[in-house]
């Protein structure tokens, strides 16, 4: 099958489309021929050799943690009237909180049967496959920030995959809504409809908000999310989900003891989150309208390198995908 495989950590030419042995599927999964692949921020990390005291990835290995296309084989257990189905799946390795996000980016996948979802009526593949990650994302972040109506609301990397989603979702909760991204997000930012939006790559950008926040969503982390938390009202509430800019702000910079602040790390461990619920929520609310992703983006498996140099420079906007 054809691949992409990351033979040593570096830039993006590390990225290598490659003939490798067709996978398989273990008891309890399926195998998926994959039609999208998601590149995730993450994705780009893991390449240049981040993050391996937690990730412990081993060399080579093919990057990709979701992907959407057809079932054409079931592992032992599995019901095989699935073949034939049209899904979206994190890929087997893949999880909350642990895992692995590789196999992805491939001809072939495989996937836990359980997390194989059948797209529901209406919605396309290229849409299904953009929420794998960014919609139960983007819905852990709306019941952990336990966001009331009327309460203002500032979501950095806004124009990120998702923050598109964030900003949708609290827009229907009845939140105040500020949305922050940078100058050439705004055109989407408008569409998108907050109350405020601002280019947070402005001096003082947080000047520009009528008000300080009560919560804060934190998707850009480094000097941007550092300015975000500074930002929250006394008493508020910060959750830091990404760190696009470079750095987890709780990580990097001032510590507030006036305000609620909730790392990624204890969103992703919350025992009160069903993250399959989430997945379905998710799904639900792409069917319904509620919060549509932005694909910004698509790729043919051979351009990966420029799918994550594109991402690295900044030059994205939404979701990117590759297609296969």
């Amino acid at each position: 099958m054809r691949a992409i495989t990351v033979q040593q950590f570096g830039g993006p030419q590390v990225l290598t489309p490659t003939e490798i042995e067709d996978v398989a599927p273990r008891p309890g999964e399926v195998l998926i021929r994959t039609r999208y692949a998601d590149v995730m921020y993450l994705d780009t990390q893991l390449r240049a050799g981040w993050g391996q005291d937690f990730f412990d990835l081993t060399l080579p290995y093919v990057p990709g943690g979701a992907v959407g296309g057809e079932i054409v084989a079931v592992g032992a257990g599995v019901d095989p009237a699935r073949i034939g189905e049209m899904v979206i799946a994190r890929t087997a390795a893949s999880g909350i909180g642990s895992g692995q996000p590789i196999g992805g980016y491939a001809e072939l996948a495989r996937a836990r049967d359980e997390a194989a979802r059948v797209l529901p009526p209406g919605v396309d593949l290229v849409t299904a496959t953009a929420i794998v990650h960014d919609g139960q994302t983007a819905q852990a972040l709306l019941r952990s920030a336990a966001v009331r109506p009327g309460e203002t609301v500032l979501v950095t990397a806004a124009g990120g995959g998702v923050g598109v989603l964030l900003v949708q979702l609290l827009r229907a909760a009845g939140a105040t809504v500020f949305a922050a991204a940078s100058q050439r997000k705004q055109e989407l930012l408008t569409r998108l409809g907050p109350d405020v939006s601002v280019d947070y790559t402005e001096p003082e950008w947080t000047a520009a908000l009528p008000t300080r926040p009560e919560v804060v969503i934190d998707g850009a982390g480094g000097r941007y999310g550092a300015a975000a938390l500074a930002a929250v009202a006394p008493g508020g509430r910060y959750l830091g989900f990404g760190a696009a800019d470079g750095a987890f702000a709780q990580d990097s910079g001032p510590q507030r003891g006036d305000i609620t602040s909730t790392s990624l790390l204890e969103i992703t461990g919350d025992p009160r989150l069903d993250w399959g619920q989430l997945n379905a929520a998710a799904l639900h609310a792409v069917a319904d309208g509620t919060a549509v992703p932005c694909v910004g983006q698509t790729f043919a498996l051979d351009q990966a390198r420029a799918a994550h140099a594109a991402i690295a420079a900044r030059e994205t906007i939404g979701r990117t995908l590759l297609w296969i």
